[in-house]
Order: structure tokens, then sequence, then C-alpha cells
């Protein structure tokens, strides 16, 4: 066995022998609270969402008023795709701008948010299902800061990314995310980042800024992944292929759409399901995003 390997094998043993214990040493000073955070998949769209002050952004903004104050924030993007599961643990993770062609006010923009690898360690013994690696070479992509950083502007709040295995199926990404509910407990606010609808290939350049614009197959779409979220109805979400011609149109590549996934597993019985920033953009995508909780 490599060293590398051999290492990490013993690191996240131990941590998966530690559980909740482990979990409880960064939470111990945190009242678990009668009414569990809420969970929030949300529509980033374009990175100059990041910069922007537009209905989406400002919709964002809102959104962290109106829920309680994290003690942490975790973001599974779709921009983290990797093999095999793993979660920052840096103290200070950068600011990624994994994009090109935008203007240069938008790779300036850095996002100082603090990390904290007590509690990457302590949420990667929380994962059973698959061992987690702590990396200390990403950080924070677009499909986080742009979104946190209109919710946090003041960047005080420890923001961590939990990646998306690229090796492993829906159902799996579903069953992974339910193993993090005592974060929940714990007053973490963990975020999906993607799209629900998302296809750039077929994006209508020339309608970028009228308002609401989607095709038909995107729209029909956007409505179905609405009323079975709101049904409680998430086999045919898992099970995202059998959606046919439309749905491959909708989702031809997984990356955006798992997001969603982490956040519906996410979601107990009781828990209340509402939708905001629901609209279509240039034909082919949809902000579309979701309260649970």
């Amino acid at each position: 066995m490599e060293r590398k390997k051999f290492i990490h094998t013993i690191i996240t043993g131990a941590a998966a022998m530690t559980g909740l214990s482990a979990f409880n040493r960064f939470t111990s000073e945190l009242k678990e609270q009668e009414q569990v955070m809420p969970v929030l998949f949300i529509g980033h769209g374009s990175p100059m969402n990041g910069i922007e002050d537009n209905e989406f952004s400002r919709r964002w903004t809102q959104m962290a008023k109106e829920i309680p104050t994290p003690a942490a924030v975790l973001v599974v993007s779709a921009h983290w795709f990797s093999k095999g599961t793993r979660i920052t643990a840096m103290d200070f993770p950068p600011t990624i701008h994994d994009f090109g062609g935008f203007p240069q006010a938008l790779f300036d923009v850095q996002y100082p948010a603090p990390g904290n690898a007590q509690l990457a360690e302590e949420t990667a013994a929380l994962i059973h299902s698959s061992p987690v690696e702590l990396s200390h070479d990403w950080g924070l992509d677009h499909g986080a800061w742009t979104v946190v950083r209109h919710m946090y502007p003041e960047a005080h709040i420890p923001v961590l990314q939990l990646s998306i295995d690229y090796t492993k199926g829906p159902q799996y990404h579903y069953e992974l995310a339910k193993e993090l509910q005592a974060l929940r407990k714990k007053g973490v606010l963990i975020i999906g980042s993607g799209n629900m609808v998302h296809n750039l290939r077929m994006v209508a350049w020339d309608k970028m800024d009228e308002p609401g614009y989607g095709y038909d197959w995107a729209l029909k779409m956007n409505d179905t992944f609405k009323q079975l979220i709101s049904d409680g109805d998430h086999r045919p979400l898992i099970n995202y292929e059998g959606f046919g011609k439309e749905g491959q149109l909708a989702i031809p590549t997984p990356e955006h759409y798992l997001p969603l996934l982490y956040t519906l597993g996410l979601k107990k019985d009781k828990d209340e399901v509402a939708f905001f920033n629901d609209k279509a953009v240039a034909g082919s995508l949809t902000m579309t995003s979701v309260k649970i909780g």
C-alpha cells in the first residue's frame, strides 16, 4: 500500500471510530435546537451573480436573514466533482476562480471566510458509507462563494465544501446526505449548490436579458421537479434517467443536479418545503431553489 493511502486509511479509520463523540468536540458548546437548521438547494447560475445586485443575489441575502445564523456552512457544489469523497480541511480555504471569459472584477473577488479543520474531521467521521479524504488543496469554488458572500458578506462564519464523488450513482449521494443529519441539529447550514435545469449547450444567448425565458421542455421539467419535491416523492428524482428525452435535455450531465439530492436526502418527514428564485434563464437554465425546514 502506498504511504499516502496508508496514512489516509489510518486517519479515516480513526475518524470513523470516534463518530458522533468526535463531532461533539466542535459542537459541545452548541445546544441542540428544537427546530433544526433548514437545508437549502440554491440555483447559483452564472458566476456573475457573485458580484451583481440582482433579484437572485438579493434573495440569497434575504434568505440569510430569514433563517437562524449558522455555526458553520457546508456546501455541496456542482463544481467539485472528485474521485472519492473529500472535504476541505484548511483554516482559510482559498477563493477559487474556476471559470473564464468574465470581467476582471469577478476574478478580483476574494471571500476570506475561515474554514474549520476540526469540523471537517468530525463531519468525515459522521460518514460511514465511504472514506472521506481531508483536502488541503481545494478551497471555495464559485458554486460556494458566489452565493455565500451575499448571505454572509462579513465572511465571519466558517465555510467548508464537500465534494461529489463522480464514480457513484444518485442513490449513493442521496443516502450519504442522510448521514449528515446531526449537523443540522447543531446549527450547521448545509447548502446544495447547482441548478435543477442546466444545459449550457442550448443556452439562448440572445435571450439572456429576457426575464423568465425558458424553453418548453425546461419549464415542464422544472415544474415536474417542483411537484415531486412538494409531494415528498423523491424516488423519481433519484432515478432521474427515467424522465426520458426532456429529462436528458434538462440534465445532460449530472454535476449540477446531484447537489439537489443532497438537500432532499436531509429532509425529515415534518419539514416544510418552499421554493424561491423560481425563474428560467436564457431558455435552458433554471434558478429554482428550495428551502427545507
